[in-house]
């Protein structure tokens, strides 16, 4: 399964040709760019303890620390690659809904 570009990435994937490799200062400068993107900070949160609970039980199941859980639920959130099951199943009903229809008109012309 290919996954598709965003514009940004396929303007590189366009350009790739005229991209020159970047020399050892730049190459520094950037892997330092990455690394302080990349640190991690501490921080103090306050949760329901219900949800708390909920959060280490479903990390239990996923073997994971709840601390990464929840790391990766946030980093998720915030680069849009976190979604709704609610909505994907509702999608995938209306589209399933669709065809159907479609192919029932089809049926109905050929008929």
């Amino acid at each position: 399964m290919s996954q598709k570009l965003d514009k940004n990435e396929q303007e590189i994937e366009d350009n790739i040709s005229s991209y020159k490799t970047a020399n050892a200062s730049k190459m520094k400068l950037i892997e330092g760019i990455i690394d302080k993107a990349n640190e991690k900070k501490s921080i103090s949160l306050r949760l329901k303890s219900n949800d708390l609970e909920q959060l280490k039980r479903r990390a239990d199941t996923e073997g994971l620390p709840y601390q990464t859980l929840l790391s990766s639920i946030v980093h998720k959130f915030v680069s849009d690659q976190l979604v709704d099951k609610r909505s994907i199943v509702k999608s995938l009903e209306i589209l399933k809904a669709s065809q159907h229809h479609t192919h029932n008109n089809s049926a109905a012309k050929l008929g």
